[in-house]
């Protein structure tokens, strides 16, 4: 019977985060997703790589501080999928007052070192013509931009590249503890087929259903309750010209960003919003909308209507559960839970945030230290995702330039920032157009769907339009419908089980 050391169920940021860590270190890893990589709460975020400004008026410094030293690390293991940004923060005075929202400023920049990021700094808006009249100055800062759920899928990639199991749409049914070793059943729903694995220690990552997997699944008692809040986002033709985001400040001590999203949208949001449906059952309330359309339109000079709105998203955050009475007060940090049963490990993941994700699964793995006297050092640090290993965006795509002259510009941008690297993979051996394969739908190539077959685990139109390339923003229902077919008929081998 073949033993894992460690079965990490739930292929979200944290799962993915920690499946590539312990199977760098040696450890015969395997991870289970019921649905598809990054399908809930990692890919429904703000997509940012930031300290939370805002925690700091919770006293969460510890929290802070950690999210702050993460963002170059991040931005230097990933640089095809993260960048730098600003941010603006309008000043209303009776909101925060101008030393505090300094001395917090003061304070964000230096919780940790800065080597690609500057300082905060004041900023004229009142040039701009964007804001109403009584809006005049503002503050600057630094922070950055990340595709969450390209960020997943690449370290789902570096998992399986260091020789761990990866599987979606693989849902874990039932786990027990059978002398000494953890026995998980699953049903393989590609293949419609159950089948059962063992281990000898279990991480449950099941991000808003990691409390109902103790108790439903291995019929424990969790050692913690999660509180579920929404947050929601809507998309609507980009606001202002510019690279930077705009975080508004509103009179219940809330923030809303105001994001360039894909060159030509801008991305509102979030919300924090009781949750007490199925997690799976998510989507943006009337309320919601109306809360985030008033923010904004106590900003903005030209107001934004419901009727702009091109589109919205909304994921729900597993937060660990404390005494906070509003939910934006609920601690953003993660907490680790090692129980064991009959002699079984498992440990669960309670709350984190996106960006801290490496250093939880750095934590995780510290946790498990004991159980694996053999298993390797910290290493995730230094080492460069599927994708990342490039000098810089700018030069990579100055070199696809120069290798692909044909290729049109894009096209080159959206597989230089999608793939990194990994776009060498797609245009291999490419002269024209035309040697891209079939248009199966607009711009996007046989060859990047078969890329993604192949590579990135993609089943259904969504994975593909929704979470690794975000280009069914703008497609019709027939050109989902056409992308979907070619899948059906091309992918259903490549999702057979391999052990």
């Amino acid at each position: 019977m073949a033993v894992y050391d460690v079965i990490v169920v739930g292929g979200g940021i944290n799962g993915a985060g920690i499946a590539a860590d312990a199977a760098g270190r040696g450890l015969n890893t395997a991870l289970f997703e019921a649905n598809d990589f990054a399908s809930a709460t990692s890919s429904s975020s703000s997509k940012l790589i930031h300290g939370g400004l805002r925690y700091l008026e919770h006293y969460e410094f510890r929290l802070v501080a950690e999210a702050l030293a993460e963002r170059e690390i991040l931005l230097n293991k990933a640089r095809h999928i993260t960048r730098p940004m600003r941010f603006r923060l309008p000043h209303r005075p009776y909101l925060r007052s101008r030393l505090m929202i300094s001395a917090g400023l003061f304070l964000y920049d230096r919780l940790a070192k800065r080597k690609a990021l500057g300082k905060s700094t004041r900023v004229d808006l009142a040039a701009s013509g964007l804001f109403i009249d009584a809006i005049k100055t503002g503050f600057e800062y630094s922070d950055c931009w990340v595709d969450d759920a390209r960020l997943v899928i690449a370290n789902i990639q570096a998992a399986q590249r260091k020789k761990a199991q990866v599987h979606n749409y693989c849902e874990v049914t039932q786990v027990k503890v059978i002398d000494g070793l953890w026995q998980v059943s699953l049903f393989d729903k590609r293949l419609q087929k159950a089948r059962v694995e063992h281990a000898k220690v279990l991480i449950n990552a099941a991000g808003p259903w990691a409390e109902q997997f103790i108790e439903q699944k291995a019929q424990r008692t969790s050692p913690h309750q999660i509180r579920l809040v929404r947050g929601s986002h809507f998309i609507v033709p980009k606001l202002y010209e510019g690279d930077e985001a705009y975080i508004l400040q509103h009179h219940d001590k809330r923030i809303v960003f105001v994001i360039p999203y894909l060159n030509q949208y801008s991305m509102v949001g979030t919300t924090d919003v009781e949750h007490t449906a199925d997690p799976s059952q998510c989507s943006m309330s009337d309320e919601e909308r109306d809360y985030l359309l008033e923010v904004v339109n106590a900003h903005f000079a030209k107001p934004v209507r419901a009727e702009a709105i091109i589109s919205s998203f909304s994921g729900v955050r597993p937060l660990c559960s404390d005494d906070a009475e509003q939910p934006q007060r609920v601690t953003r940090d993660y907490t680790l839970s090692l129980q064991t049963h009959q002699g079984a490990p498992i440990l669960s993941i309670f709350g984190g945030k996106l960006t801290t994700y490496r250093k939880l699964a750095e934590a995780a793995l510290a946790k498990l230290a004991p159980f694996f006297p053999t298993m390797g050092g910290t290493w995730t640090d230094k080492a460069f995702l599927p994708g990342g290993d490039i000098v810089s965006l700018s030069s990579w795509k100055s070199q696809l330039k120069n290798q692909f002259p044909w290729l049109p510009t894009a096209l080159l941008e959206r597989y230089a920032t999608l793939y990194g690297s990994e776009a060498a993979l797609i245009l291999a051996g490419a002269r024209c157009v035309a040697d891209l394969g079939e248009e199966i739908a607009p711009d996007l190539y046989q060859r990047e769907l078969d890329h993604l077959i192949h590579n990135e685990f993609v089943y259904h139109a969504s994975d593909v339009l929704e979470r690794r390339t975000k280009l069914g923003l703008g497609y019709t229902n027939d050109q989902i419908a056409t992308v979907d077919r070619y899948l059906q008929h091309h992918c259903s081998c490549n999702f057979a089980y391999q052990k």
